[in-house]
């Protein structure tokens, strides 16, 4: 009881209705938090409900813990803002647009404003959790494509003038300006294989092709069939391991790396087999191979 007493466990009356230590189920997830780490923030979502003289009015669940139907796991980061009004995201944090609507929920318009995306190439505030040294020296794809369509119109301006030949020359060189680089590509494929003396598996499947590399590089070799939409806005020169092909062929992606000058110097993979049913003999067997490619 002494120890009770001695962590400020009040218990709640009616001048303050709540305890202070105050547990909650956010969507599934318990926490357990202080009163003033709820109410830190006036005006916000927390602030009113924990500020009301009505405790009755707020849901519950079945052990009385106090309700809210919002993401469990992304509730962790609006509880520690809620503690030192700071941001602080891990490394290649994939849910930061739900947690900038989670926070539009909880009313918290300065965490809004740390999660909103930034349109600069130079980011900030976690903007780009997968941060890496800019190449500032390196051109960008639009000037290499620039200098291409360029070179390729310099012939036919000057033919048959008294510099044709090397204005020719000239053009000849810059369609071939090519940036050196690596792309990995890597896909997750499955089957099942029954008994070990059937040799003809029962289905194969690649589920997706991931396309790890330099945003340019990726850009250049795969185009329209490239989908960013897991990383948008990557400025072209930063890496980016999460796009993906829009098709599941690896050929097609061994035929387009090899029309843009890549070759294949590594490859590795790993594979992992389960049971498919405790009646059968069964197996899923599951690999994942990586690619790595790469041009001079």
């Amino acid at each position: 009881m002494a120890l009770a007493d001695n962590a400020g466990c009040a218990k709640p009356s009616e001048d303050f209705p709540f305890p202070e230590i105050i547990e909650l189920n956010v969507g599934g997830q318990v926490y357990i938090t202080r009163h003033p780490t709820l109410v830190s923030v006036p005006g916000s979502l927390l602030w009113e409900m924990f500020t009301q003289k009505n405790v009755r009015s707020l849901a519950r669940d079945s052990k009385g813990r106090f309700f809210v139907d919002r993401d469990g796991f992304l509730f962790r980061y609006i509880l520690d803002y809620m503690r030192d009004q700071q941001l602080v995201l891990p490394d290649h944090f994939p849910e930061r647009s739900r947690l900038q609507r989670e926070a539009e929920y909880f009313m918290l318009p300065e965490l809004v404003k740390m999660l909103a995306p930034k349109l600069s190439k130079q980011n900030s505030l976690g903007d780009d959790p997968c941060q890496s040294d800019p190449e500032e020296l390196s051109p960008s794809v639009d000037a290499t494509r620039s200098l291409t369509s360029a070179g390729a119109t310099l012939p036919s301006a000057v033919a048959g003038g008294p510099g044709g030949a090397v204005t020719a020359g000239v053009g000849a060189a810059s369609t071939d300006v090519r940036r050196a680089g690596f792309i990995t590509i890597g896909y997750r494929g499955s089957y099942t294989l029954g008994r070990d003396s059937q040799t003809d598996a029962k289905f194969r499947r690649v589920a997706r092709i991931m396309v790890c590399g330099k945003t340019s590089l990726a850009k250049e070799v795969f185009g329209d069939t490239l989908n960013e939409s897991r990383d948008p806005d990557r400025p072209p020169e930063r890496y980016t391991s999460r796009y993906y092909l829009k098709f599941t062929f690896l050929e097609q992606a061994f035929d387009k790396l090899a029309d843009a000058g890549f070759h294949m110097v590594a490859c590795n993979s790993t594979g992992t087999c389960a049971f498919a049913h405790d009646q059968t003999d069964d197996r899923i067997w599951t690999s994942y191979t990586e690619y790595v490619f790469y041009r001079e």
